[in-house]
């Protein structure tokens, strides 16, 4: 007998004598029972049965729904769908996500969300209910803290240590200064009930001065200043600032928990102990550990498992001293080994959980407090207005002022003072404490949300303006042929494979050329929510296989690594503002005869692999036509330098060359054909689509003087594209107009096609 006939008889055979016993014991045992009441159920008619059955599922459905688990698992489905909807529209509009999740957070709130639907709001954040979420949105925030404190780089902020701490300091106490008189115009009519003055001023204060470092770092890379001399001074003072801020707060909550400074002693006293602790003991043992564990293969469970049990340990310390976990969180982070490495890993560890998960529950926690109807009167919001003034006011001026006394220029000055204003998520931590520890009265809480909100998304507008005020008026730098000797080619890729194709295609097509080209490698990582940790890490993964491709070309080129919400615009941008000559991208796809994907699977799934091919999948979804419909499109149109398109097929070598023609104007493409030809010896078959090539006088001269100077090139006198042609070449050229053309009118021609170059001439 066959195995697979034996193991189908086994399976089956199992199934039914089982069955049978088991069957056998349902009656045996149905005869022991004693309740009549039972068997009166089992012995109803069939209707009976089915009708109670489904009343029982119904009582039952409506029983979970209502219990406490299944009602915190649909608040949180609640608060991620949303959050992440309001994320991607703010993303969309130049702004961090994060205020899109904090605006989610404040419209599912009793602001607009209860307005709107005040039952389902009443059922789906009853206030009994709201404790799970609020316990769950504090676990969220040490490991939050944790890796704010990891991405800070104390190396970096010891380089430039005098200059860092002038700014940072003077960007803090200028703002903690005018947060303070706003205490104390406000403290008569909003606090003098709820907390002593000293507390509600220094809340205020340290409200006023906090600097969001996290979403700083994250426009500092958007805006492509990560690297440069302002980027790097920006980090630095938000980091120092950053560990001054929170130093400041755990002292402002000790004298806010004890009532008095003199009351407070004991706990800072206590408290810098245990910052020494952490400093001169816990940090040489864990860069030790760091040494040891410095990789996926050795960081284990184990080992994560342990660093996250001194994390709670010590977030638990800084609790009973009275100086909140999120302090312990953060020095932890701090503290952690030097190791870039260890830090990634332990952050891809953290992180992922607790920005997807944890801190949207903390934001519509956050949004749950905030009534917008508490501002209710003119003067209300008179006052708010005055707060974000001075929030402003006093963070831009205080930090523009540092950084100019320092020795930084007006416009470098009033940047770091943009950059500084920004507040962010830091800030709603620092107000969440100070109302659940009921010295920041309902009112001014959503004040200071709103100025939080404010700040935060005026950033971006703020850090344009003022470029926009020093801008030179300087005209488009003249990058001639002739007068500089090089042709600049901007070579933007996504995928890391991609740029080393990429690379070859540029230099069979422009290395024998009459100029010298100058390729400059560009990489965007799409998302400007990245961690700062991983930057180096995945601009080192992207430009690995470029570079050992440079080396095999023995080539010169120049790499660039950027980060930006939107890749197409920032490529069209860079093109534009430093005009480049040609602009070389993929078409976003490889058009090999079998996926990537399948051909990874091929030897996992013999079965999806003949599923892919039963439906056509190449032809019906990766039709090369469709491709120049999008993003590529808009390189063509929105650039001032010529673009070429590449669709890869499998490329090697470019030396059976197809030209495709069908204006006059395309004989252009020969200049590149010629190049093929002293690169490769590439033999080139030019074919006239339309038969109006020939017809131009000047085109025709051209061509006639091209064919002669290069006996490679043959005149093709066919009528149509045909597959055999096609196939016949590894490497086409052909314009854009052309392509849209023929990719409409001979769809299933170009599915054997080979490797191509569209090419836009400006």
């Amino acid at each position: 007998m066959p195995k697979t006939i034996k193991e189908i008889v086994f399976y089956v055979a199992m199934i039914v004598v089982f069955g049978v016993i088991m069957y056998a014991l349902v009656g045996m045992g149905a005869d022991l029972e004693t309740s009549v009441h039972t068997k009166v159920h089992v012995e109803d008619s069939g209707s009976d049965f089915l009708s109670d059955g489904f009343k029982m599922f119904t009582v039952s459905l409506g029983y979970h729904v209502g219990s406490s688990i299944a009602l915190l698992l649909l608040q949180i489905i609640a608060i991620l769908f949303v959050a992440r909807i309001f994320g991607w529209v703010f993303t969309k509009i130049g702004q961090p996500s994060v205020i899109g999740e904090i605006v989610a957070g404040i419209v599912l709130g009793p602001s607009v969300f209860a307005q709107i639907a005040p039952d389902t709001f009443a059922f789906l954040f009853s206030p009994g209910t709201l404790g799970n979420i609020d316990m769950l949105s504090q676990i969220g925030l040490i490991l939050f803290m944790f890796t704010i404190g990891m991405e800070l780089d104390l190396m970096e902020v010891r380089k430039s240590m005098r200059q860092t701490i002038i700014i940072s300091h003077t960007g803090i106490i200028f703002p903690f200064f005018c947060g303070m008189v706003a205490a104390y115009l406000t403290y008569p009519a909003y606090a003098s009930d709820t907390a002593p003055f000293l507390s509600y001023a220094l809340f205020i204060g340290i409200s006023m001065s906090i600097t969001a470092f996290p979403v700083l770092a994250r426009i500092v890379q958007e805006r492509g200043l990560a690297k440069s001399r302002l980027g790097t001074l920006s980090l630095s003072s938000a980091a120092s600032g950053d560990i001054t801020a929170w130093c400041l707060l755990a002292v402002v909550i000790a004298i806010a928990q004890s009532g008095t400074v003199a009351g407070a002693m004991y706990v800072i006293a206590f408290s810098a102990i245990f910052v020494l602790f952490m400093f001169f003991v816990m940090r040489p043992f864990f860069h030790i550990i760091g040494h040891i564990y410095h990789n996926k293969e050795v960081l284990n469970k184990t080992v994560v498992a342990f660093m996250l049990f001194f994390l709670i340990a010590f977030s638990y310390l800084t609790e009973i001293l009275g100086i909140h976990a999120l302090f312990g969180a953060f020095l932890t982070g701090v503290i952690m080994p030097g190791n870039t490495k260890f830090r990634k890993i332990m952050t891809e560890k953290v992180e992922d959980v607790s920005l997807s998960i944890f801190l949207p529950l903390f934001f519509v926690s956050t949004g749950l407090k905030t009534q917008i109807g508490l501002i209710a009167s003119v003067d209300e919001w008179l006052i708010c207005l005055f707060f974000v003034l001075i929030a402003v006011l006093g963070k831009v001026l205080g930090t523009t002022a540092a950084a100019r006394v320092t020795g930084e220029t007006w416009h470098n000055s009033w940047t770091m003072g943009a950059l500084m204003n920004t507040r962010g998520l830091m800030e709603l931590i620092v107000l969440t404490i100070g109302y659940e520890m009921k010295i920041i009265p309902p009112a001014i809480f959503v004040m200071l949300v709103i100025m939080t909100l404010v700040t935060t998304v005026m950033t971006s507008p703020l850090m344009s303006f003022i470029d926009f005020c020093f801008r030179k008026k300087e005209g488009r730098k003249s990058l001639s042929w002739k007068k500089s000797g090089h042709f600049r080619i901007l070579l933007a890729f996504g995928r890391a494979s991609s740029g080393s194709i990429l690379l070859n295609v540029a230099s069979q097509l422009f290395a024998k050329g009459r100029l010298r080209p100058d390729i400059t490698a560009l990489h965007i990582t799409v998302g400007t929510d990245v961690n700062p940790i991983h930057l180096d890490n995945f601009e080192e993964v992207s430009f690995d296989p470029i570079m050992k491709e440079k080396e095999r070309l023995k080539m010169h080129i120049h790499t660039r690594y950027e980060v930006s919400n939107d890749a197409g615009a920032e490529i069209v941008n860079v093109v534009n503002k430093e005009a480049y000559d040609f602009l070389l991208v993929g078409s976003g796809i490889s058009l090999s005869s079998v996926p990537d994907d399948v051909e990874a699977a091929k030897h996992q799934d013999a079965f999806y692999l003949k599923y892919w091919k039963m439906i056509k999948a190449p032809q019906s979804l990766f039709y090369p036509g469709n491709l120049l419909k999008d993003k590529t499109k808009m390189f063509i149109e929105q650039t001032s330098s010529m673009v070429g398109v590449f669709v890869n097929r499998d490329f090697k070598k470019a030396d059976k060359v197809l030209v495709v023609l069908d204006q006059p104007t395309d004989v252009f493409l020969l200049k590149y054909a010629r190049n093929l030809i002293k690169a490769n010896q590439a033999t080139v078959s030019v074919f006239d689509a339309s038969g109006q090539v020939g017809k131009d006088r000047r085109a025709l001269y051209k061509m006639e003087q091209y064919l002669i100077k290069y006996p490679s090139v043959k005149l093709l006198e066919k009528t149509a594209l045909t597959e055999e042609l096609l196939s016949s070449h590894n490497f086409m050229l052909i314009a854009y107009h052309t392509w849209n053309r023929i990719s409409e009118e001979e769809k299933e021609v170009l599915q054997q096609m080979p490797s191509t170059l569209i090419i836009h001439q400006k």
